[in-house]
């Protein structure tokens, strides 16, 4: 028998009071009334279940992706969306405030985890919010029912974007006839899932910009999105045409090879097939994490040709110190590299000690310093071709992503960051590995040609040809020296 007393009259009154006036905000929440009409065409409009929208900065997609799984959690019973951009991090600085403060606004019933990143309401239905970073991290929604998904900052995502979407969401959308929405700015290559996805008429494709944004241009409230942009164009010195600022201002797919980082051409830095003649040294890199991805880039360079090559590569994320180890290891058995460098700033000392310590790796710290100096001389050999990586590799995936940030490469161009919108673990550690390759010291041996060959012959009357010219060219050396020869013929000995 419980020992609990029953609840007091005040009790139930406060807890038909509290429900009450949820119902009521619940029925105070309107999509429509919060949002404004482009949002409203794309979350509410007829036509087909896979929808992409591409959309300038400030255009208020993510705050209508927010009010759309609101809005269908609270009127859908036992309705599941779930929301998907690159990491959890990024779940935190992109949606979550705009989550909170709609169920704070409208004092809507929810049980929020700040942790896990969901909100559950009293009818059944739940928010999620995941990243995924890699291909491994598409598993862990497989099997799941939603109503409606959402991928947001698409541009962003590797080539593994495709089987998410084929793989995972789309079986995940059938039992309720779901809708995906994909969501994003333009990048800069006009390649990669998103992009194919905004250019098939397979998918209803809309796009807006800030200036269909009414919070950008109150005027009431002292805002002009004109005049604002005004300014920002006069302090960077840019005008409308610039490809950053058409991207970022109006949403078009606009090529801009220049903001990447790494000048990656899928054309001249991939290959089918590797040199058999010379002999071969490897170099490790490594660039440790664990929020981030372990990175692990083998670089290969031959005694006969002055070039860099990406033999292989391991990039995984949240493994601990022994799987690290067993990585190498298990790469060091296959290549016998002549150099292991690895990221030893901050906590990376400390695992670069112990692993030395405790499993026997000899690894050297990675040279770090004058960066943007050694990302422009990569990029040197990138342009001659110098430096190749095997197809479809990661490097050449994340080198069509990594940018500059572009308000540092107009204020110092000489010293600009790079993004902080696209990190690649891999980026680095080939970084670190190709500072220590002395591919340039590479030469092929000059070989002579067999005697009595056509090649041997060939050579000879080259040779006799050049010795002609140039007796031609200075008949009296030549004087001179049949002279000599006569003179000391060695018939006096």
């Amino acid at each position: 028998m419980s020992n609990q007393s029953p609840p007091s009259r005040q009790a139930i009154l406060a807890e038909l009071e509290r429900r009450k006036q949820a119902a009521s905000a619940k029925m105070d929440f309107n999509f429509e009334d919060y949002c404004f009409d482009e949002q409203i065409k794309f979350f509410r409009g007829e036509g087909k279940r896979f929808r992409t929208a591409v959309c300038s900065r400030r255009s208020g997609k993510t705050v209508g992706v927010a009010a759309d799984m609101i809005d269908t959690c609270i009127k859908e019973d036992g309705s599941t969306c779930l929301y998907i951009t690159m990491t959890k991090q990024n779940v935190r600085n992109i949606i979550w405030t705009d989550l909170m403060k709609i169920i704070e606004d409208f004092k809507l019933e929810a049980k929020v985890d700040n942790t896990r990143l969901s909100i559950k309401f009293p009818n059944g239905s739940k928010i999620a919010c995941e990243g995924v970073k890699d291909r491994h991290e598409i598993e862990k929604m497989r099997g799941w029912k939603l109503k409606k998904a959402y991928l947001d900052e698409a541009q962003s995502f590797r080539p593994y974007l495709k089987d998410l979407v084929k793989d995972i969401i789309i079986p995940a959308l059938r039992d309720h006839r779901g809708t995906l929405y994909m969501t994003g700015t333009p990048g800069p290559v006009l390649a990669g899932p998103f992009y194919e996805y905004t250019q098939s008429d397979m998918w209803d494709n809309y796009h807006w910009t800030a200036f269909e944004n009414p919070h950008m241009h109150d005027p009431a409230n002292g805002l002009d999105l004109e005049a604002t942009l005004q300014e920002e164009r006069e302090l960077f010195d840019i005008d409308v045409t610039d490809a950053g600022y058409q991207r970022e201002t109006y949403g078009l797919w606009v090529e801009d090879l220049n903001s990447l980082v790494f000048k990656f051409d899928k054309r001249r830095n991939t290959y089918e097939s590797l040199p058999k003649e010379g002999e071969w040294y490897y170099i490790f890199g490594i660039d440790i994490g664990f929020n981030d991805a372990d990175a692990i880039a083998v670089l290969g360079y031959n005694t006969h040709y002055k070039r860099v090559y990406l033999i292989d590569e391991v990039v995984q994320r949240k493994q601990d110190i022994t799987a690290l180890v067993e990585e190498i290891k298990a790469l060091q058995s296959e290549y016998n590299p002549i150099k292991m460098v690895m990221d030893a700033g901050a906590l990376g000392k400390k695992v670069q000690e112990e692993i030395q310590q405790r499993h026997g790796l000899v690894i050297e710290a990675a040279e770090k310093a004058r960066k943007i100096e050694f990302i422009e001389l990569l990029n040197d050999d990138l342009r001659h071709g110098k430096l190749k990586a095997y197809q479809n590799s990661i490097f050449e995936e994340d080198s069509m992503r990594v940018q500059w940030d572009r308000e540092s490469k107009i204020r110092n161009p000489e010293r600009p960051k790079i993004s902080t919108t696209f990190h690649s673990d891999i980026c680095d550690a080939v970084l670190y590995a190709w500072r220590e390759c002395r591919h340039y010291l590479s030469q092929a041996p000059q070989l002579a040609p067999a005697r009595q060959t056509e090649a041997y012959m060939i050579e000879l009357e080259a040779k006799e040809a050049e010795e002609m010219q140039k007796k031609l060219d200075d008949p009296e050396s030549y004087e001179y020296d049949k002279m000599l020869e006569e003179d000391f013929d060695g018939s006096d000995w």
